[in-house]
């Protein structure tokens, strides 16, 4: 029954199933080099760049793996490391043009999704998700600009 699954469980299945689509669309676009956990991370550079240790907070691992990881995504060609323009000590994360031409894909995955979600649920019901997970943001993600 629904009722015995717990409400991180609903909300983990509903992640992996997003998640799942967006990586079929990627894969289906050419691009089949990227893992969840680079993803995880990539999905945290900002525009202007992230310290290592930032990235490694916002997705919750160790430095290391941060810095694995970011070796890999180097690697491929999805991130650069740049020297911190306010640190000159300090290097940034930055995407490249490989890693931008990565978010209409998913943003397009994750659009058809969310329109296949609102056909079943109705579009007052997932207004009323949207709005509320919005809400549980507030409280729930310390990462968030205030």
């Amino acid at each position: 029954m629904a009722e015995d699954v717990s409400l991180g469980v609903l909300l983990h299945i509903a992640h992996r199933a997003m998640e799942t689509k967006v990586f079929a669309a990627l894969a289906a676009a050419g691009i089949d080099d990227i893992t969840p956990a680079q993803a995880k991370l990539l999905a945290r550079v900002q525009q202007d760049g992230t310290r290592l240790t930032e990235l490694a907070e916002a997705a919750q691992v160790t430095k290391q793996t941060a810095g694995y990881l970011v070796d890999q995504l180097e690697r491929a060609g999805y991130v650069e490391r740049a020297r911190d323009p306010r640190d000159a000590r300090a290097r940034l994360v930055r995407l490249t043009d490989r890693a931008l031409a990565l978010v209409p894909v998913a943003r397009k995955a994750e659009a058809e999704t969310e329109a296949e979600w609102t056909a079943h649920l109705g579009k007052r019901r997932m207004d009323q998700l949207r709005d509320n997970l919005t809400r549980l943001r507030e409280i729930t993600d310390p990462y968030i600009d205030h």
